[in-house]
């Protein structure tokens, strides 16, 4: 099945700086859409940088908007005449000061804000959110004591909290409100992609991002001494993009994907990273952790590591069924080891990470 967009036309995406959402403009120009990139501060040249060197060389347009994911009507002006909405907005903070304040508030209200104003903007007829694969799952033993073999679009996490997992917490709570509010209404349909975690280049590797801070941990000498085995699903970004598309413009398309390629293990990364980028080169951690030393140091070494956490995912496998996205979306995975390659190569380029001395 051939990957397909149809008719250009105008577009919002929320967080149009992030991660994910770099990607999706670059591919929405492609294809020749007028883009509404709604940003905290559309003053900022040189954030933007990156996006408008992506429309000079398209055949799309790009405008920028000031928005805020806690103000009530921040997307009013940005969403005029959108036909779709790419809600990618959402903070993906591993170590967060404030659950509350920091996830929770800008991943729930922000949901309710933008779709909100998507029932009060009559051309909206689709709603794309950016959602993860820890919606439907919170720790990987979640999946043994289930009795389950793979998680799939049906499962939802009910293990996640506030002092438990709170980004997965956060996702959960956001898609759900998104599927309430959707269910509220009949104007617009809603789509979710649910990603693994997201690997590959960026638009920007200046930009933050958790996936680049991950990547970067590896190669600085802060887990030299070891690594543990927790179980984790992955994808490549560009795949992330491709299939918010596709769940955007084809008409068939409905409900949760989830957007997976590599169900496996945290240090199944760092071989990768060893074999294409020479074991001595850089200070990888050089070996895996055994499960207790990990349950010892974890919370010592990382405060958001808990022994909770250990217990339920060091050495447990997690499985994410993805063929949904293949059949529907006509998404095709690319190899890890490219993925992994590209990003760190980029990483090594810009001068984020280097050789040891």
């Amino acid at each position: 099945m051939e990957n397909r967009v149809i008719r250009p036309t105008r577009v919002l995406v929320t967080g149009a700086t992030g991660y994910v959402a770099g990607w999706v403009v670059k591919r929405l120009l492609e294809e020749g859409h007028e883009v509404h990139a709604a940003v905290r501060d559309p003053n900022r040249a040189n954030h933007l940088m990156h996006l408008r060197e992506l429309e000079a060389n398209t055949p799309g347009t790009l405008r920028f908007f000031a928005s805020d994911l806690l103000i009530n009507g921040s997307y009013a002006d940005a969403m005029i005449g959108c036909e779709i909405v790419f809600h990618t907005a959402s903070p993906f903070v591993l170590k967060p000061e404030d659950v509350q304040r920091d996830l929770i508030e800008p991943a729930k209200q922000g949901t309710i804000n933008v779709l909100k104003q998507a029932s009060e903007t009559p051309s909206v007829k689709r709603v794309v959110l950016t959602s993860s694969y820890f919606a439907t799952i919170g720790d990987n033993a979640d999946s043994r004591d289930s009795g389950k073999t793979a998680v799939t679009e049906d499962d939802w996490n009910t293990t996640s909290s506030l002092t438990h997992q709170p980004y997965a917490y956060s996702k959960t709570i956001a898609e759900r409100e998104a599927w309430r509010i959707a269910k509220a209404q009949d104007q617009w349909d809603l789509v979710t992609i649910n990603p693994a975690f997201v690997l590959g280049p960026a638009i920007n590797p200046n930009a933050t991002s958790e996936s680049f801070n991950f990547i970067k941990d590896f190669a600085s000498g802060k887990l030299a001494s070891g690594i543990p085995n927790i179980g984790m699903v992955f994808v490549d970004v560009r795949e992330v993009a491709e299939a918010h598309l596709q769940a955007a413009f084809r008409p068939e398309a409905g409900g949760r994907y989830l957007v997976s390629s590599h169900n496996g293990f945290i240090p199944e990364l760092v071989e990768i990273l060893k074999a294409r980028f020479g074991g001595g080169t850089y200070p990888f951690p050089k070996r895996v952790l055994p499960k207790l030393a990990a349950w010892l140091t974890g919370p010592i070494i990382d405060k958001t590591i808990t022994r909770k956490y250990v217990s339920r995912n060091v050495n447990h496998p997690v499985k994410v069924d993805a063929s949904k996205s293949i059949k529907e979306l006509g998404i095709v995975y690319r190899p890890l080891t490219d993925t992994m390659a590209e990003m760190f190569q980029q990483l090594i380029d810009a001068g984020i990470v280097g050789a040891k001395k």
